[in-house]
């Protein structure tokens, strides 16, 4: 299935409606395109009924009896009569369940232990200005982390040398390398590069849309997120999640400057690093780090749910929101220490 995204350029909504169209798919096999659409002709063309407007295979499930082509705003109506500004993850997998998508069996658990261990993360005190001296036990800083196994793949088989060309390709260039980029390092290996992405991709080091391409590379996103990362001497770059983000300048070892949203406000968070140093702004900032119950890959059972939030009130906001995703609130220093543990050693030899 190739599920396609439409937007005016710098629509606010955009990220929103492929953060949900990930959660909805979890981890079942669908190719997601963002596209931004530039005039009224071009939306008669593709069936854009306001932006964002989503599309399964062609077909807009969510366009109201008469809906004509715009490049205005669009606002979809929730179950409990609420709007939002992309439809809900519940009624996104519902559409994806009636245009036939099939379920996929998706291994291991990701970010079980950060979602559920409490004591190491202290979720009752972010303390984002104490210095952050508790020892934070393997679980807690297993938030992205593949089920305590580690972000850096194995040396054997050609999956480490693979997995650095596409995460330094990323850096360099904002997007996913092409398979045939990497034949040349696959091959070292007595491999072909479509043989250690798919190895790479059934461990969780990153994933694969229906095509074979490269969707994601954690800490590094091939479409739009919440997050953009700004690196020093290098490309912008979209992140999977906040703690991906943070993960960044540790793992290039170069300072950079995130952006990204509150959730609920839709105010700008941003993490500046100066020499290594992160500034956040605002100050009282913090993360939430949760993951939706059953196991499966990063990118659909955690990822869109490691945030950045405003303040403490708002990403508990967020969680009395979300039952479905149990996780805590984490201070900065615990949310860098997190990031730099899980990604700091990717690109190590």
């Amino acid at each position: 299935m190739r599920i396609t995204v439409l937007t005016v350029p710098e629509c606010p909504n955009a990220p929103l409606a492929v953060e949900r169209v990930t959660a909805a798919l979890a981890g079942r096999s669908a190719a997601v395109e963002l596209v931004e659409v530039l005039d009224q002709a071009q939306a008669t063309e593709l069936g854009m009924t306001g932006s964002p407007t989503v599309l399964l295979d062609g077909v807009d499930p969510f366009a109201p009896a008469g809906a004509v082509p715009s490049i205005s705003c669009r606002l979809y109506r929730e179950a409990d009569g609420a709007v939002s500004g992309a439809p809900s993850v519940a009624a996104l997998r519902a559409a994806l369940d009636g245009a036939g998508l099939p379920e996929t069996a998706v291994p291991g658990d990701c970010c079980e232990a950060a979602a559920l261990d409490a004591n190491a993360l202290e979720a009752d005190a972010p303390d984002t200005d104490a210095p952050d001296t508790d020892v934070l036990d393997a679980d807690a800083l297993d938030a992205v982390g593949r089920g305590g196994r580690g972000r850096r793949a194995p040396a054997e088989r050609g999956l480490r040398a693979v997995q650095q060309a596409v995460l330094r390709h990323f850096a360099a260039t904002g997007a996913a390398p092409e398979p045939d980029v990497l034949e040349p390092v696959a091959a070292t290996a007595g491999r072909s590069a479509v043989e250690v992405l798919d190895e790479l991709a059934r461990e969780d080091f990153l994933t694969l849309d229906a095509d074979g391409r490269i969707a994601a590379a954690y800490p590094f996103s091939a479409a739009p997120t919440r997050h953009r990362v700004r690196i020093a001497g290098g490309a912008e770059v979209w992140s999977m999640c906040a703690i991906d983000a943070l993960g960044i300048p540790a793992m290039l070892g170069r300072d950079v400057v995130i952006s990204s949203t509150d959730p609920v406000t839709g105010e700008p968070v941003t993490v500046t690093t100066d020499g290594g140093t992160p500034v956040w702004e605002p100050a009282g900032a913090v993360v939430f780090v949760g993951q939706r119950p059953g196991g499966g890959p990063a990118a659909a059972v955690c990822c869109d749910a490691l945030n950045f939030f405003t303040g403490e009130t708002t990403a508990r906001a967020w969680a009395d929101e979300h039952p479905e995703v149990p996780g805590h609130v984490v201070g900065q220093a615990r949310a860098e220490e997190i990031a730099t543990r899980t990604f700091g050693p990717l690109l190590a030899p």
